[in-house]
């Protein structure tokens, strides 16, 4: 039933100009006629729940039957979500004060929610700083983060500026890493751990590193790229970025991404384990972490946790997506 409500819901609000456009792009990789293309699209929406962009990003033109049975679509991502977390909850990881209240003991910074501090305890909070990290309540994607420089001599008008922007959480500056930070210093490059609680046992189903690229955030949709870990924190794949490239040497570092092992990689999944139990209502849940020196840092949990699969093309042999793991823990 659910999956029937997907469909219904997709082809209604479908993009069909868009659609077309990815179906045109994808017909000339493919080096397949366009109607075929377009056809297998439109199958795929339907056998897989896959949405063309599903199609397109995991590369469905060159996977067989069985192989395209094994990934994760977003339809059917979407029917966990509402499986197995609890709407009620949802603002918990939304607000962003909230998140940081619930979570304190992870977050490893000090912050303040401008909403309730006046002038003089925003003052107090940034002295000794150069820096803090601005951000609205209840953006997404990088959005709404600013990192804002300190002169007391205009605090007035800083604190004003941040409560006009509405960017009402401010926190201390995150210090991470010297070996992460050697791969790109401009922002904080963040962990992705993808999460499931069933009551008992936390498990960590998927793991993905974001490497920022010539901007202050490390978000793909803000110009950032990611690549994917083994179990023990190790790249075993190149990078992506929006544009599609296959990125093995950092473009402004070159710094070799390929092979790079993440440090205190396995702090952070005892830490979202920990965390996880903390919020039960929320099953599935995909958690930002910063790593710091010798420890690691919770940034945000997201409660669409995304979907996030290595391309086809970029490892030989069969292909397996990311259902088989998740079945292992999750009833589909």
């Amino acid at each position: 039933m659910r999956k029937i409500k997907f469909l219904i819901k997709a082809i209604i609000h479908l993009d069909y100009k868009n659609m077309f456009k990815v179906a045109k792009n994808v017909s000339k990789k493919a080096k397949k006629p366009f109607i075929v293309i377009f056809i297998d699209i439109v199958y795929c929406g339907f056998k897989y729940q896959a949405g063309y962009y599903d199609y397109q990003e995991f590369e469905f033109y060159l996977l067989s039957k069985e192989e395209r049975k094994t990934y994760l679509t977003r339809g059917i991502n979407n029917s966990l979500v509402n499986k197995y977390n609890d709407k009620n909850y949802w603002h918990i990881l939304q607000d962003k004060v909230e998140f940081n209240d619930r979570f304190k003991k992870f977050l490893k910074r000090d912050y303040i929610d401008l909403r309730k501090a006046s002038v003089k305890e925003f003052e107090k909070f940034c002295k000794n700083k150069d820096y803090v990290i601005a951000k609205e309540l209840d953006n997404c994607g990088g959005k709404g983060i600013d990192k804002v420089k300190i002169d007391i001599k205009i605090i007035n008008k800083i604190y004003d500026k941040l409560k006009e922007n509405k960017q009402f959480l401010v926190e201390e500056l995150i210090v991470q890493n010297k070996k992460v930070a050697k791969l790109y210093d401009g922002s904080v490059n963040t962990l992705r751990l993808f999460t499931f609680y069933d009551g008992k046992e936390v498990y960590v189903l998927n793991s993905i590193f974001k490497i920022g690229n010539n901007g202050f955030v490390d978000n793909f949709s803000s110009g950032g790229m990611y690549t994917f870990l083994d179990k023990k924190g190790k790249i075993k794949v190149p990078a992506i970025d929006q544009a599609d490239n296959k990125i093995t040497i950092h473009p402004s570092t070159k710094e070799q991404i390929l092979g790079f092992t993440i440090p205190n990689y396995d702090k952070a999944c005892e830490m979202v384990k920990e965390a996880s139990k903390l919020i039960p209502e929320i099953k599935y849940i995909g958690w930002d972490i910063a790593i710091l020196e010798n420890d690691v840092a919770l940034v945000e949990g997201n409660e669409f946790p995304g979907v996030f699969q290595v391309k086809p093309s970029f490892e030989d042999g069969k292909h397996i997506g990311l259902l088989p793991e998740y079945k292992k823990y999750m009833d589909f």
